[in-house]
């Protein structure tokens, strides 16, 4: 009898599940803010100020790094849009964990995608803060203050979806590992 039992995978309680759903759709909910945050921030980041009589404009698409930055987060953003309707019915339909397996593989391109617009921006807005005295860089941040407020806004939304994305990517692959061959 215990032979017959351990073959049958034991069924989680309803609620449980409907809870661990609701929390997946709410992180996918999250992630479509932050990511939208942050594009959006980046993209209308930008300030004129006049230095030693010129006039000088600091924007996101002077950087390729930035530019960069901005499409990863629409890209996930619209993912994320696109993947709330499995999501919901994976809520309304009842879910198998083969369908959490390809949530999971979105998930973890999402966030490499994220991740790596993420690290190009940062790489940028350290030099831009604190300047590199060996290359020849300077800081421009001491004249751009509110050019530099946003940009570091952005990156902490974007950070923040990432968190959201590696929270869905764990719980993605932790209900796909359920599945029998």
């Amino acid at each position: 009898m215990a032979g017959i039992e351990a073959k049958f995978q034991q069924n989680p309680p309803l609620g449980t599940h409907k809870l661990f759903l609701g929390a997946h759709i709410c992180l996918r909910i999250l992630t479509v803010t932050a990511t939208l945050t942050a594009a959006w921030m980046m993209i209308t980041s930008k300030q004129t100020v006049e230095v030693y009589g010129i006039q000088v404009e600091a924007k996101y698409s002077y950087s390729s790094a930035f530019k960069f930055f901005s499409y990863a987060n629409a890209i996930a953003c619209g993912c994320s849009v696109l993947t709330l309707f499995p999501a919901f019915s994976l809520f309304y339909r009842g879910s198998t964990p083969m369908k959490f397996f390809f949530l999971f593989l979105h998930d973890l391109c999402m966030m490499s995608l994220v991740l790596a617009g993420c690290a190009a921006a940062t790489a940028i807005g350290y030099v831009g803060r604190y300047g590199n005295n060996h290359a020849g860089w300077m800081a421009i941040c001491d004249q751009f203050d509110e050019y530099c407020n946003r940009i570091r806004l952005s990156l902490m939304f974007s950070y923040l979806a990432f968190v959201f994305i590696l929270m869905l990517t764990i719980m993605s692959a932790n209900k796909s590992r359920e599945i029998r061959v």
